[in-house]
């Protein structure tokens, strides 16, 4: 595993290295030492799946508050998404700054996203799953969001033709 450390302190892009032969290739996505290491979270409580039937779906912006924040590792297992994750930590210098990425299933990118970050992302394929490795159980109500067009933040999504839930659409600004 290759870490990048993106302009967001403690978040960081994971290229995978792949063994290849003539049957294919194999790859480790998870590794105690070498997240320990690097002085990342090794507390991974849930794996959760996300299946979005339809180019151009919206999920986010989420997170939970204290006590119940999370550390998340995402992979886009098929298709592709257009990832973005926001800085929520008050005393961060990247504060209220963001960062979008690309992550397909054929280029074996992951992101590392740690504690007091808003995540989400947009389908940019039918048929698209995503893979999230959790550090904390979900706390319902402790599950808040900020809303994908909130003027503050002004994330330009690539596909303008949402599919997005009720309750993304309710979101309000709601920081730390």
């Amino acid at each position: 595993m290759k870490f990048f450390e993106t302009d967001l302190k403690g978040s960081y892009i994971i290229e995978l290295e792949k063994l290849e032969d003539h049957r294919g290739f194999f790859t480790r996505i998870w590794d105690k030492k070498i997240f320990q290491d690097k002085g990342l979270n090794l507390k991974l409580v849930q794996t959760s799946f996300s299946f979005n039937k339809k180019r151009g779906t919206l999920r986010g912006m989420h997170f939970q508050k204290k006590p119940f924040e999370e550390e998340k590792l995402v992979r886009c297992i098929r298709g592709k998404i257009f990832d973005v994750i926001i800085d929520l930590r008050l005393k961060s210098s990247t504060y209220k700054k963001w960062i979008s990425m690309e992550l397909k299933s054929d280029d074996l990118k992951m992101i590392y996203i740690p504690r007091g970050f808003a995540h989400g992302f947009q389908t940019l394929e039918d048929n698209t799953e995503v893979l999230y490795q959790i550090s904390n159980w979900f706390s319902p109500e402790h599950a808040k969001g900020i809303r994908w067009d909130d003027k503050e933040f002004n994330i330009k999504w690539p596909i303008k033709n949402l599919i997005i839930s009720k309750k993304d659409l309710s979101y309000d600004k709601e920081m730390y």
